[in-house]
């Protein structure tokens, strides 16, 4: 797919409301404006994102499921042909809300970033937050088993875990004492914390972003194929760096269609995904206009010279930081100030090892 025919996958972060403090949160959710558009503002957003043809619109956040309406605007694009996927912490998930979710998601992916309440609810920022994804998957599993005995379309939900230096040591546990209690949980899901957001402070870069040995060790074939062996019969597991979300810009040279667009709460567009810096409101322009806008980024010589000489994961963590501050509102500045003056916060001493 080329720069012209628009985005195979667009991520709408709904909402920055959220209940939880996650230490690795991509955009301080829970920590600042939730900037949620009202109900017929985010149809708009639905149908200008239709406008585009994705595959998929991921419905992220913030916690989603706290935005009135949000099964609305997944019955609009579902409607239109797109495949829909929602993100969430399972904190506010109720038996209805899970039953809904069946009806109107092709995939559910609940975080889950500790084989124990001790890990993850450190990483989480709030205490009960293991219990709650658990009962939350628990809501899935019965939700998928009953429509799997009426012969209904199935709902596919997984586990997304961010990977950190504080629960490396857990992932075995996972597929061992996590996935096998969701008889039809499809998916488990590793991915090595991208450092955006919170995660781009340099004590959380020093502390808990994983090192490029581990990034290796993580994505290697050997290490995902001991971890599949040790995963229920059904379930897939991935692991991954991600990589790709430097965005080197000769690596997506002619091939733009891979980039994913994302779009805020209020309709901005990010110029690129992970990095702070908008280009226009979809709500105000046309998406494939704010697209190309978007695409065009990546010939931006400051975007050519600070992502092109990221070698290690320190080295992407401040480009994340120059990045950020230098195309992010005086807003984003802001808050990436108040980051910096920060040292060391008790929530962010990793755990031994």
């Amino acid at each position: 797919m080329s720069a012209s025919c628009g985005p195979e996958v667009v991520v709408w972060d709904t909402t920055y409301a959220c209940p939880l403090r996650c230490s690795h949160c991509c955009s301080e959710s829970g920590r600042r404006a939730p900037r949620q558009l009202g109900h017929e503002d985010m149809l708009r957003v639905a149908d200008a994102l239709i406008s585009l043809h994705p595959q998929v619109v991921v419905l992220s956040g913030g916690e989603p499921l706290l935005v009135e309406g949000i099964f609305d605007v997944a019955r609009r694009l579902a409607g239109a042909g797109v495949a829909t996927a929602v993100w969430t912490s399972g904190w506010i998930m109720e038996p209805w809300m899970a039953a809904e979710l069946g009806e109107v998601f092709e995939e559910v992916v609940v975080s889950l970033d500790g084989a124990t309440a001790q890990v993850h609810d450190r990483i989480r920022g709030r205490a009960g937050s293991f219990d709650r994804a658990l009962s939350a998957l628990t809501l899935l599993d019965g939700v998928a088993r009953e429509r799997r005995r009426q012969q209904r379309s199935p709902l596919r939900f997984g586990i997304d875990c961010v990977v950190v230096r504080s629960n490396f040591p857990q992932l075995e546990e996972f597929c061992t004492a996590i996935a096998p209690r969701f008889s039809q949980l499809r998916s488990l899901t590793f991915h090595a914390a991208v450092p955006e957001g919170l995660a781009s402070r340099p004590e959380f870069a020093r502390l808990e972003l994983l090192d490029e040995a581990a990034v290796a060790h993580l994505t290697s074939a050997g290490w995902r194929a001991r971890l599949q062996r040790l995963a229920p019969q059904g379930v897939r597991v991935r692991t991954t760096g991600d990589r790709n979300l430097v965005m080197r810009p000769a690596r997506f040279a002619g091939t733009a269609g891979r980039l994913v667009m994302q779009i805020e709460p209020d309709g901005a567009v990010r110029a690129l995904p992970v990095y702070e810096g908008t280009v226009g409101n979809i709500l105000q322009e046309s998406a494939l206009d704010l697209w190309h806008r978007g695409v065009a980024r990546l010939g931006d010589p400051f975007v050519v010279e600070t992502l092109s000489a990221v070698r290690t994961m320190q080295d992407w963590a401040a480009a994340v930081r120059r990045m950020d501050y230098h195309f992010g509102s005086q807003e984003v500045r802001s808050r990436i100030d108040r980051r910096t003056v920060r040292t060391n916060p008790p929530e962010f001493t990793a755990l031994a090892l």
